[in-house]
């Protein structure tokens, strides 16, 4: 129980020092400051439409899903032609939704075709710091780029992986690495590179047995069941840190500055999307497609640890992309068709469940003490965490959300599949 305690109030301590580090005015990363969806500063509206309480409303050419990243008073995305033959870096102005930049970054002669409406060619999101902007697009290409001029600093293209189904796990910052996941279905690995000169610093090898192959010892639906499109997390357990890395069929935690493998859990899915959360006691891992289940894991363990450091596993209502949120114990979620649900995270026990309207991929926000789900019909639900079901508002815009709703200060920053909005209150005198 000491034990216990120890690792909460050290992760209670790591949240707050990250919070205080980025404030209320940045959003650098998938899943924002704190890395899990919380913007603990922001207070965003509750109520909108396309006639009320839109800032400033910026058509974004092209297609892409990454979720917008923001520092300095620039929000940052990619975009890319519905083929994958050019990809693109755009930069707004915050103020007043002004291009300031948008930058061509590949020509792609033979993208491999994405043999699915879901994904497209631009769906990691960019990772920001001062002065700099990385961003990634999977095998075809990863930038560092000067946050002042979008001038290159340095480029990656000899990175392989075959995505089959287009790229989607996004990129993070570690001290001096860029990391990320090539979860392809031919090459699985997890890469990190010298933030300053693009350089591989180490890469790591997935090493869970697939258990895919056919008679003649092909990987079995073209090596399908091998991919994934999840982002890391760093944790620290103790003085220790640990990279968590979900994939098909294992989760991995390695030490972030070395890419060895500290240990693996082994399950049944594949094609792994929503980000790991972690509450000091568990890290909470989904699984993925073909089985989804949602595993409560101890991250002190070593080696192969399935059956000595899974607490509970969950399997009702767990979404496959859209990355779940946890507040005061619970963890909210919603699945690809439409169900919302909360989760106790000490056992977890379902408390509620709730079908909205429409399917989901963009992952929840929580901002200003409420739950944002944002529907790819182009809904958002509003609603109130706790232990049931308190709906507060259901706002509707434009063509429908496959990227993430982000919130800066007083702002909700909403990536429809065409445009990007301002989403703010006017001032009250």
């Amino acid at each position: 129980m000491k034990h216990r305690r120890s690792l909460i109030l050290a992760f209670v301590w790591l949240a707050a020092t990250q919070a205080s580090v980025w404030g209320a005015s940045a959003w650098p990363e998938y899943r924002g400051p704190l890395q899990d969806g919380h913007a603990p500063d922001a207070a965003p509206p509750l109520q909108w439409s396309e006639t009320e309480n839109i800032r400033w409303k910026t058509p974004i050419h092209d297609r892409g899903w990454s979720t917008p990243v923001v520092l300095d008073g620039k929000l940052w995305m990619t975009t890319a032609r519905e083929d994958g033959t050019q990809m693109f870096v755009v930069c707004v102005d915050l103020d007043d939704g002004h291009i300031v930049f948008d930058q061509k970054l590949l020509d792609v002669p033979n993208p491999e075709p994405l043999g699915n409406a879901m994904n497209g060619y631009a769906s990691p999101s960019a990772v920001v710091e001062p002065g700099r902007v990385y961003v990634h697009f999977g095998t075809y290409g990863t930038f560092c780029l000067d946050a002042a001029t979008c001038r290159v600093i340095w480029q990656r293209l000899d990175l392989p992986c075959r995505h089959y189904r287009g790229p989607g796990s996004s990129p993070i910052l570690f001290e001096q690495f860029l990391v990320f996941h090539m979860d392809g279905a031919d090459q699985q690995y997890v890469i990190a590179l010298d933030k300053s000169t693009g350089n591989t610093v180490w890469r790591t090898d997935r090493s869970t047995d697939y258990n895919d192959l056919d008679e003649q010892g092909r990987p079995t639906q073209e090596g399908d069941l091998r991919k994934a499109f999840n982002t890391p997390l760093v944790i620290h357990v103790g003085n220790r840190p640990l990279l968590i890395s979900p994939a098909a069929k294992a989760a991995y935690a390695y030490d972030p500055s070395t890419g060895r493998e500290i240990w693996q859990v082994r399950h049944r899915g594949q094609a792994s999307a929503c980000r790991t959360l972690f509450d000091g006691q568990f890290v909470f891992i989904n699984t993925g497609s073909s089985v989804t289940e949602l595993l409560a894991v101890r991250p002190d363990g070593q080696g192969e640890i399935t059956a000595s450091h899974v607490g509970w596993t969950q399997n009702r209502y767990v979404p496959q992309r859209s990355s779940p949120v946890l507040v005061d114990r619970c963890i909210f979620s919603c699945n690809t068709s439409g169900v919302a649900s909360c989760v106790d995270s000490r056992d977890g026990k379902l408390i509620w469940e709730e079908r909205l309207n429409g399917a989901f991929t963009a992952s929840i926000l929580h901002a200003g003490g409420h739950l944002y789900y944002c529907s790819e019909q182009g809904d958002t639900y509003v609603v109130r965490p706790g232990r049931d079901y308190q709906q507060v508002a259901v706002n509707t815009l434009g063509d429908g959300f496959m990227a993430s709703p982000i919130a800066v200060d007083r702002a909700l920053y909403l990536r429809s599949r065409t445009h990007l909005y301002r989403v703010e209150a006017p001032v009250t005198p």
